[in-house]
């Protein structure tokens, strides 16, 4: 049994059952007037503001973070993003999230906006990549010590292949001690926000070549296919560790074609049948990159999963 919780936008749907139309009539306008699904570069292009605060949590140049902080006093909840682009450099970085940064900061929370290593970055893949969102996440521990961060309530959001990596870290006190991407205590969050982003690698491989303009992203990563890798399949994949003990939110545009909605709904079905608190949002109307706009009518829904991780 599926767990799908759709948000419908009643305004727009109400308005044009109240002028009579029959539901062929209503489904064939909505269609009619709905807006191309946003670009990349439309999304990239997305305004933001400089960041309060840019820390390095490690050597490379690609270890480093943007730190916002409210206005207002006393400890702020915090919100870790990660950005997407199939896990390669070239596609995107943290200025995607900046946006959304930007949109959390005035709501009243901190956000620490994480860059890290990818394909095309030495030292990106297997296991680079995971050490360093791991590392990042754990750095808030030091940050605390000198900036009013609430380490007790971290939620983490990420979009698309950095909704793949959000769901890893709410996986990794699951890991095995020997695993290569294993650490002691990292540190607990409370929840994991996904906008679009798989939870099982293996099963992302029957779409990434459509997804990831042809590339083979997940042999790519970790250095083959399931069977030749298994362990690190299983060991990336939030969907191969569950339960995972945390509450996790998936958000997902209806239109969209990046990531289908059927790999969501593969991994509530398993998170519900492991005991897991989780929820599927389905936005009708919006795309893969509308729904990690701020200025989209995904946000409400956005901020009030977040919201209720933090209670």
């Amino acid at each position: 049994m599926r767990i799908l919780l759709k948000v419908i936008l009643l305004t727009g749907w109400n308005a044009l059952c109240i002028s009579g139309l029959s539901a062929a009539q209503v489904g064939d306008a909505a269609r009619q007037t709905r807006s191309p699904p946003m670009t990349p570069k439309t999304f990239q292009a997305l305004p933001s503001k400089v960041a309060d605060h840019r820390i390095a949590y490690g050597d490379n140049a690609e270890q480093y973070g943007d730190l916002r902080l409210p206005a207002t006093p006393g400890l702020h909840p915090v919100v870790v993003l990660i950005h997407g682009g199939c896990l390669k450099s070239e596609y995107a970085t943290l200025k995607d999230l900046a946006p959304m940064a930007d949109a959390l900061k005035e709501a009243g929370f901190a956000t620490w906006n994480v860059e890290y290593r990818r394909l095309g970055n030495p030292g990106g893949g297997w296991p680079g990549t995971y050490l360093d969102v791991g590392a990042a996440v754990d750095k808030l521990r030091s940050l605390a010590a000198e900036y009013p961060l609430d380490t007790s309530r971290i939620v983490v959001v990420g979009h698309s292949a950095g909704g793949h990596l959000a769901m890893w870290v709410a996986s990794r006190p699951r890991l095995p001690s020997n695993s290569p991407l294993s650490v002691d205590a990292p540190l607990a969050v409370k929840g994991v926000v996904n906008l679009g982003g798989y939870g099982d690698l293996a099963a992302f491989r029957q779409v990434e070549k459509a997804a990831c303009g042809g590339t083979a992203i997940a042999e790519a990563v970790l250095g083959g296919d399931p069977s030749e890798v298994p362990h690190r399949y299983a060991q990336v994949s939030a969907s191969a560790m569950l339960p995972l003990g945390k509450s996790q939110v998936l958000i997902w545009g209806e239109e969209d074609t990046n990531t289908p909605l059927w790999l969501a709904q593969q991994h509530v079905e398993a998170a519900r049948n492991a005991g897991d608190p989780i929820q599927l949002l389905i936005l009708p109307g919006l795309g893969h990159f509308e729904i990690a706009d701020p200025n989209s009518s995904a946000w409400p829904s956005l901020r009030k999963s977040i919201e209720s991780l933090l209670n």
